[in-house]
Parts: structure tokens; C-alpha cells; sequence
């Protein structure tokens, strides 16, 4: 599986690539006949046009009938269209995704004049009442997924396969519900399942490159193909897939070329270095280049303050305009009252009278100390004072010096007048973490003291930096035990009042532990400490903006491990055993639902296993001394077909270790390959070419090939050369049979994949094929 081609594809005409019949004469005569031909690459393939053309006219007729409709916002529009808006005003947003397919909607909306003032709340929001280009915008994604079905049967060609491979391959994803129904909305998958496709025809016209290295186009087809790998991991992160299938089937090429007994001759080492680094270059360097220059992109364009902040550390926030953290920013000095604030949930440092009960309902004993907890609401049991660390000492003392990052304090709760500790006894909920509780002054101006004891770190700042409140996000590190406060979502039991658990983390370094001051009710409205002076954007250096958003969007695309009711597993994917609801209205009885089509998914499916079957058979029978297949079929079988189908693996099986939530549009990719793959297999399974066992025909067949030019071996061989002499009938009748029952599927699924028009409940009852979740109209 080194490459998509085998040395029987365009490019080259290798010496195997007749059909014999045993008639040594013949084969002299069939040989030169199909040298003269390739030589003079007089190869029209009109058929082939007139279908690539006709499929095309195709593609766009399904992915842009009915583009308009419905014209309110469906599904993961609300997050993508918002971000498109959130571009046009230049307002700073964070996600999970990498920015390029976003920018492409951001500059169709830039295009058509569109400021970005609608932004997508809500699933079923009118696009016509907000004067939305909804249009313009699923445009670009119904381009793409038109363009794709081009690809498809581009690469199949470009690979060498006969006009039928070609036709069924593409028209599985030309009449695959699923592709037609994520490339007419607001969505990323077009564009991720669009240049997956182009970097595999791009990496299948460099292979064929490879008898001239160093050329003018293998350089260019070497460099288009890291170009559009990049796109796709700039898209999505599963775009690291194509990176490995292709890296795979490079890897295996350049193990190739190391073999000193190669065909062509052994290249000396320091030619199989340029070789390497050449594609080191083309395929690592150049991409990862461009990959940063999306997230340049990005930066330079979100200058402004928005949504996206709170994802960001202080530091990132002050390169931003109009920053209300920063604007808001007031020194913290010792005895003023503050409130507490944890970043994540947004709940309040909290306490009150109340104690902890003896016992918890797994049997652990508490301290009976009072409750400190986590409060969602502002109230004055919210309130404490910051003292030093030497508390008492006369006030006057410390008074309005600033609090720094370093310094180690005690934290006084107003409301009950006790000190703020935690201590070596489990917490309610963990029982590796300490609990928080509070003692009284006197205990803690005593024996008690170093229990009380709290360090302010201040993230990404300094030993001695200034503490602020709003932008000095920091963590409590309580000084004799180095455990960090922290809470979470889970709340107490009714003891508690269902308030949040807080309790001293032992992993310090847990970004969830970080908090900020929220305010400083101490300070008198008139006070100088509130006059702001106008402040300028920070200057932060790009790649260490870069590093910051990488950590941040891997943290929370791991985090998305929350159920979802349309949420589904990679095993069910092959077999379309569920899709998702994208957009309902009762009154019409309409709904799109994401479903692929059942029949071509199925068949896809079953050519795969069958693919494995062969491999698995054909090994077993050499294994016995059996050889069922010439070299030239074998070797295209398996480095054609096997790359196809470990593109499908790759782009597949990762899922199964992810922990995250997983949707049907995540198997595209793999879907698109598993095409590729049921193709080349039809054509394998009608056309495989007998086993020339005559040793005398074989020994003319090499004396003629021997007098041929090597430029002239090297030259152009298609599928009608090829596979001269044989009928492709055969083929043809399956492949009708196939797309008849594809066709069917396809129409009677287009109601919920449109959105048009309305099904009546026994309609959706009978396309609940496998007991679909789809919607019943009240």
C-alpha cells in the first residue's frame, strides 16, 4: 500500500500491461501495438469527459436545489454563522475548531457587504426578518460538496480506473444523503471533506511525478499536496488523518527507493536525502507554515474584546481592545474586602453559620468545622478581607500597600469573623482533597496560625507583580500543604443548602483552579484607585498567543464528553444505524434529519469487508503455494485499492479512542474513501486478468520490452489500454444494478434530507429503517 498507483497507471507504461493469451507471436505484436499507442498519447478518453461532465452538472443540481429553504437557522448554524458575524465585527470568540473554514465563511460575508449584526441564537431564528445572506453563506459549503463529487471521480481516473469504477464511485457520493445534506447548511464538514479529496489527487499526481524527481511538477504537485493537508488540519483537528495516510504511503515510498536492488537502480544516499527532505519539506514544513498563518490571520482580525475572553489568560486579554476585565482593574490592597470568583463556574467564595455533619452518607467524619462553599449569587457571606500573613499587627501598618503576586496572606470572612483554612481532613465529595472550613481569630492568631496561611499566585505573572481584581487571575495555594482551592458543578446535599463543594485541591497545577477578585466592595465610590487612564492593547508576541489558544482549544474539545441525544458511536456509522434531527416545524410537518443513504452506506460497507476478505484469502493461498493473481493485478490491487482503503482506516478507527462527543458527520471522510475503495473493487472483481504461467511467451514478452525506450516505458497507460480485450459489460451491469438501488435510496430519503416536502406520520414511520429517532410533527 506504498501508493494510490501502481507502475501501470498514467505516467508509465510498464511491461505488464496486456492482456495475454498464451500466443508468444501475439504478445510481440499486442506489446509494440501498445507501445506505439502510448507513445503517441493520442488517448482522447471523450467518454470520460462527457461522464465527468455530466456527473458534475449533477452535483450542483443536488447540492443547490432547495439551498433557501428553510430560511431560519438550523443546527450547528448557530455556532458557525455566529462566528462568521463575530469575524465581521471583529470581535474576539473562542473555539474549539481551527479558524480557516470559519474565515471562508467570514469573507463570503465580507463579500456580499453583510456587517454581522444577526448572530445566530437560536436554532429556528428567521433569517428573513434579520436580513441575513443566508443563501451566500450555504453557497460556499454546496461548492464545495459539488466540487467534491468532481474529485472523486478525478482521483479514480487519475488512478487509472475504467470509466464504470470511476461513475460508481463518484455518483456514492453524489447520491449519498449524508454529504448532500452537510454541504447545503452553514457547516465545516464541505470544506474539511473537500480538501481531504484534493490532497489525495494532489498526492496521486506527484506519484505519478516520480520518474522525473525534482522536476518542475513534481515539485509543484508535492507542494499543492501539503498546501491542501493543511487546509484540512486547519479546519479540523481530524484533518490529522490525511497527514498520516499520506505520511504512511510516503513513508513506504521512501523505503522503496532505499532498496539498493530497486527497479530502477540504487540511488546513491545523498540523493535519497534530497528525496527525504524534499518531502519533509512539501509535506510537514511547508503545511505546518500555513497552518500558523490561518491562526495570524485569525488574531489580526479579532482585535477587539468579545465572547471569547474569559477562555483567554489575563495577559491575552490586555492585547485586546475595549478589554471590560482590564477597564475594570483596580489594585489590590491589604484590608480591603473582596469577593472571590472561580473562573470556571462562576460561583462566589462563600460561608455561613452552619458546620459540616459528623458523618457523610459513605460514613467519613467531618470536622464539624462551618461550611465554606460555592454561592452562585452575590451576597454580602461573599465578603473578605485580605490581611498579611503576620495578622494582628495595627492596621496602619499595611494599610494601603498593594497586595502582590507572592505574598502569602489570610483571608477574614466578614459576616461570621472567622478565618479562612483548610487542614489535613477529607473534603464531603473527595476524599483525597482537604476540606475548607473557618476558625475563629483568636484560634488563628494562635495555634492555628499556619493553617490560615494562603498563597496569591497570580497566573502567567511574576514574584511580585501587583494583585488586581478582575484581571489578576490567580490561584489560592494554601501555604503549609500546597493544595489549591478549588470547585466544581457537583452540589452539596441539602445540608449545604445545594450549594458548591469547596475543597483543596492536591494537583496545583489543575487549570480549574483558578479564581479572580470579582469586586472590591471596600473601596468608596470616590476614590482615586477608580480613576482609569486610557489604556493601549498590549503588544504579546504571536506565538506565544499561538501556544496559549492551542492549549485551550485541545483542553475543551476534550472536555466534550457530555451525553448529547443524537450523539452516536463509531460502530454504528458503517451500518447507518443513527443519524441526527437538524431542524423541525410542526406546522408543516418538515424536518431535516442527517442521514446518510442506507443502500449506498450498506454497499460501501460490505465492498470494504469484502476488500479485507480478499486480502485475507489471497495471503492465506500464497501461504500454500497458490498464486491466483498475476503480479501486475496483485501489486495494483494492493497498493491502488490498499491505499484507498487505508485512507478509510485511518480516517475511521482513531475515533474508537476518543473520548468525546461523536456524531454520523464524523465518518465523511472515511465515507468518501470507502467510495474510492467500492469502485476500484467492482472493477477488480470484472476485470481481474489471468495468471500467465508460459514461461516462452513470457520470455518473448521480456525481449520486446527490452527494446523499448525507457522514456517510452515510462509513458501514459489508461484503463481502455489497459484493460484491451476485455469487456467491461460485466462491470457496467453491476454498476447499473448498484446505482439502481443507490438512486432509490437516495429519492426516498430526500424529504428529510431537503427538508421538503412535510411527511405525514405513516411516511416517517416507514423510513424508520432501523428505528431512526426521527421527528413526529404534534
Amino acid at each position: 500500500m506504498s501508493s494510490p498507483v501502481n507502475a501501470n497507471l498514467r505516467q508509465r507504461a510498464g511491461k505488464e500491461k496486456i492482456k495475454v493469451n498464451g500466443k508468444g507471436d501475439e504478445v510481440e505484436k499486442e506489446i509494440a501495438k501498445a507501445f506505439d499507442s502510448a507513445q503517441a498519447n493520442v488517448q482522447n478518453e471523450w467518454d470520460y469527459k462527457i461522464a465527468i461532465s455530466i456527473i458534475t452538472l449533477l452535483s450542483f443540481a443536488t447540492r443547490f436545489y432547495g439551498i433557501s429553504h428553510p430560511n431560519e437557522v438550523v443546527f450547528d448554524e448557530v455556532h458557525f454563522g455566529k462566528f462568521a458575524s463575530y469575524y465581521l465585527q471583529r470581535l474576539y470568540f473562542f473555539d474549539v475548531h481551527p479558524p480557516f473554514a470559519k474565515l471562508l465563511f467570514a469573507l463570503v460575508g465580507w463579500l456580499v457587504g453583510y456587517s454581522g449584526e444577526f448572530l445566530f441564537d437560536n436554532i429556528g431564528d428567521s433569517y428573513i426578518e434579520h436580513n441575513v445572506p443566508y443563501v451566500a453563506y450555504r453557497a460556499l459549503p454546496a461548492l464545495l460538496g459539488s466540487l467534491t463529487v468532481t474529485l472523486v471521480f478525478l482521483i479514480m481516473w487519475e488512478s487509472g480506473y475504467s470509466l464504470p469504477a470511476c461513475v460508481l464511485a463518484s455518483c456514492l457520493v453524489l447520491f449519498d444523503n449524508s454529504h448532500i445534506g452537510q454541504t447545503r447548511l452553514i457547516l465545516l464538514d464541505a470544506t474539511l471533506v473537500f480538501f481531504m479529496a484534493v490532497s489525495l489527487l494532489c498526492y496521486i499526481k506527484f506519484y505519478k511525478q516520480r520518474h522525473e524527481p525534482f522536476g518542475r511538477k513534481w515539485w509543484k504537485w508535492l507542494l499543492l499536496t501539503g498546501f491542501n493537508m493543511s487546509c484540512v488540519m486547519s479546519t479540523k483537528y481530524v484533518g490529522l488523518f490525511i497527514f498520516i495516510a499520506i505520511g504512511f504511503a510516503v513513508a513506504i515510498d521512501l523505503w522503496d527507493l532505499l532498496d539498493i536492488n530497486r527497479k530502477g537502480g540504487a540511488l546513491e544516499l545523498w540523493t535519497f536525502g534530497k528525496h527525504f527532505g524534499a518531502r519533509l519539506v512539501g509535506l510537514v514544513i511547508v503545511p505546518f507554515f500555513f497552518y500558523l498563518f490561518w491562526f495570524q490571520v485569525h488574531f489580526a482580525i479579532l482585535s477587539k474584546s468579545g465572547p471569547g475572553d474569559d477562555f483567554m489568560s489575563p495577559e491575552f486579554q490586555e492585547t485586546l481592545s475595549d478589554n471590560p476585565m482590564h477597564a475594570a482593574a483596580v489594585d489590590i490592597h491589604y484590608y480591603d474586602s473582596i469577593t472571590l470568583r472561580h473562573k470556571d463556574t462562576k460561583t462566589y467564595l462563600h460561608s455561613h453559620t452552619e458546620n459540616y455533619p459528623l458523618r457523610y452518607d459513605d460514613g467519613r467524619i467531618s470536622s464539624q468545622g462551618q461550611q465554606v462553599t460555592g454561592y452562585p449569587f452575590n451576597d454580602t457571606n461573599n465578603h473578605w478581607q485580605i490581611l498579611p500573613h503576620n495578622h494582628p499587627l495595627p492596621q496602619d501598618e499595611m494599610a494601603g500597600h498593594v497586595v502582590m503576586s507572592g505574598d502569602v496572606v489570610k483571608l477574614l470572612h466578614l459576616g461570621t469573623n472567622t478565618m479562612l483554612l483548610t487542614h489535613d481532613v477529607a473534603s464531603p465529595y473527595h476524599p483525597t482533597n482537604q476540606e475548607f472550613t473557618t476558625v475563629s481569630t483568636e484560634l488563628a492568631a494562635g495555634e492555628r496560625h499556619n493553617d490560615t496561611l494562603f498563597e496569591i499566585r497570580v497566573e502567567g505573572a511574576k514574584t511580585g507583580t501587583p494583585f488586581r481584581s478582575m484581571a489578576g487571575q490567580f490561584k489560592l495555594i494554601h501555604y503549609p500543604s500546597k493544595v489549591a482551592m478549588w470547585t466544581h458543578t457537583t452540589p452539596l446535599p441539602e445540608w449545604a443548602f445545594k450549594q458548591a463543594e469547596i475543597n483543596g485541591n492536591k494537583n496545583a497545577q489543575q487549570t480549574s483552579n483558578i479564581w479572580y477578585v470579582d469586586e472590591i466592595p471596600s473601596i468608596p465610590l470616590d476614590s482615586e484607585r477608580l480613576v482609569k487612564e486610557e489604556r493601549k492593547p498590549k503588544y504579546v508576541p504571536f506565538l506565544k498567543k499561538y501556544f496559549e489558544l492551542q492549549r485551550a482549544m485541545f483542553y475543551h474539545n476534550n472536555a466534550l464528553t457530555a451525553s448529547h441525544p443524537y450523539a452516536s458511536l463509531p460502530f454504528q456509522w458503517p451500518f447507518l444505524l443513527r443519524g441526527v434531527s437538524f431542524w423541525t416545524q410542526d406546522s408543516t410537518r418538515q424536518q431535516i434529519y442527517f442521514l446518510g443513504n442506507p443502500i449506498g452506506y450498506w454497499i460501501a460497507s460490505a465492498l470494504l469487508a469484502m476488500f479485507a476478505g480478499i486480502i485475507g484469502a489471497d495471503q492465506l493461498s500464497l501461504r500454500r503455494g497458490i498464486d491466483t493473481l498475476d503480479h501486475r493485478t496483485r501489486t495494483r490491487f494492493y497498493n491502488s485499492t490498499g491505499f484507498f482503503f487505508l485512507c478509510w482506516a485511518l480516517h475511521y478507527f482513531p475515533f474508537y479512542l476518543m473520548g468525546r462527543q461523536l456524531f454520523l458527520h464524523h465518518y465523511l471522510p472515511a465515507h468518501l474513501a470507502s467510495c474510492l475503495v467500492s469502485g476500484a473493487l467492482v472493477e477488480f472483481i470484472f476485470n481481474v486478468e489471468p495468471v500467465i504461467d508460459d514461461e516462452t511467451v513470457l520470455a518473448k514478452k521480456d525481449k520486446v520490452v527490452a527494446k523499448v525506450p525507457e522514456k517510452t516505458r515510462r509513458a501514459f497507460v489508461s484503463a481502455s489500454e489497459r484493460l484491451r480485450g476485455q469487456s467491461l459489460t460485466a462491470t457496467w451491469i453491476a454498476v447499473g444494478v448498484i446505482m439502481s438501488a443507490v438512486l432509490w435510496g437516495w429519492y426516498y430519503f430526500l424529504p428529510l434530507t431537503y427538508g421538503k416536502p412535510g411527511l405525514s406520520v405513516d411516511e416517517v414511520v416507514a423510513r424508520k429503517w432501523l428505528n431512526y429517532d426521527l421527528h413526529f410533527a404534534k
